[in-house]
């Protein structure tokens, strides 16, 4: 999907996807329309080029074996929008585990700009052809702005977590960004795509960690942190990261998807006094969708109290950036030791 076509896509869904128009919803349909066409206008025409391929070799001179690691995704995932390799998420995420662990990485990234949910299972298909001990996935924008349903959507997530997990394969999911925080659209066409995006990424939290993997909330991406700083976060058209937004993006990927490779800290017990713990699954899940940053854990032994599966709830600290490395076609000889 197109940026100029995103907004009018949540108008559109926001006025029918509740079933039948009445009095009150045609007059509101009239409204996000409007307000739909000035964003479009905002946001200005699609651009032609593709996103720089992240894939390759990292950790150049550095020991093996290699660490495989997939991104799959959407346009977030990709990098849209930037025009150097090194500014994409995949080339923070990979050149970050690779100064972590000291160990080459190679990187796989078969994100899809437009993709939705629907589309992921594909991108599993190409991504198990490099073996990955780790997939890193970004989806769902593109499903509130098509008007799917949470329930429809996480029934097709479920389907690609259970064939990844069922490989043996360590699972970290960015849920669905906040899109109520996208300059060129006006309220109510806001709020409507906040609610939205909130309850796809609650769906979404519960999908990963009843799967066994790690959720980590990006509302951080179009959330709290791009509101307060949008000329930095932001790129051009005002709806797609800016280069410093996809840092920030990995930034919050980063850490959880060292705990997944078992390169986290060594006493990795939630702590009270930074308001992590454990909840049931349904309150956390609605937590981390208002809080940017939040990761759910459900690698764990799964417990259950009386409200329900209980789980993990962490903010974990962001990893110290390093230089960000633009990715080899072809592995490189280490150093000697």
């Amino acid at each position: 999907m197109s940026r100029t076509e995103t907004v009018r896509k949540v108008a559109s869904a926001a006025a029918v996807g509740g079933g039948g128009v009445s009095a009150l919803g045609l007059g509101l349909y009239g409204v996000l329309r409007a307000e739909a066409l000035l964003a479009r206008r905002a946001i200005g025409d699609p651009l032609d080029e593709p996103p720089p391929n992240a894939s390759g070799w990292y950790g150049r001179k550095r020991p093996g074996p290699a660490i495989r690691i997939a991104l799959l995704g959407d346009s977030a995932a990709a990098g849209y929008g930037v025009d150097d390799v090194e500014e994409t998420p995949g080339a923070h995420i990979a050149s970050g585990i690779a100064a972590a662990a000291d160990r080459r990485v190679y990187l796989g990234c078969f994100a899809v700009v437009g993709a939705q949910t629907s589309n992921l299972m594909d991108q599993i298909d190409r991504a198990l052809l490099i073996e990955p001990e780790l997939v890193i996935i970004s989806i769902g924008a593109n499903d509130v702005t098509h008007g799917v349903l949470p329930s429809t959507s996480v029934k097709q997530l479920d389907a690609c977590l259970g064939r990844l997990r069922n490989a043996g394969i360590e699972i970290v999911m960015g849920t669905c960004p906040d899109l109520g925080t996208v300059r060129p659209i006006n309220p109510p066409l806001r709020q409507w795509a906040r609610l939205m995006s909130r309850r796809m990424a609650t769906a979404q939290a519960i999908s990963i960690v009843e799967a066994g993997g790690r959720s980590v909330s990006l509302g951080n991406m179009l959330g709290p942190e791009f509101a307060a700083r949008p000329t930095d976060l932001f790129g051009p058209d005002r709806f797609h990261p800016s280069a410093a937004g996809y840092a920030a993006l990995a930034g919050a990927l980063l850490p959880s998807a060292l705990a997944a490779l078992g390169l986290g800290p060594v006493d990795d017990t939630p702590q009270a006094a930074r308001g992590e713990g454990v909840r049931s699954l349904t309150r956390a899940a609605s937590e981390a969708a208002r809080t940017p940053g939040t990761e759910l854990d459900g690698t764990h032994q799964p417990a259950r109290g009386v409200r329900g599966l209980l789980v993990e709830l962490r903010h974990r600290r962001r990893e110290p950036q390093v230089a960000v490395e633009k990715p080899s076609a072809e592995l490189e000889p280490a150093e000697p030791a």
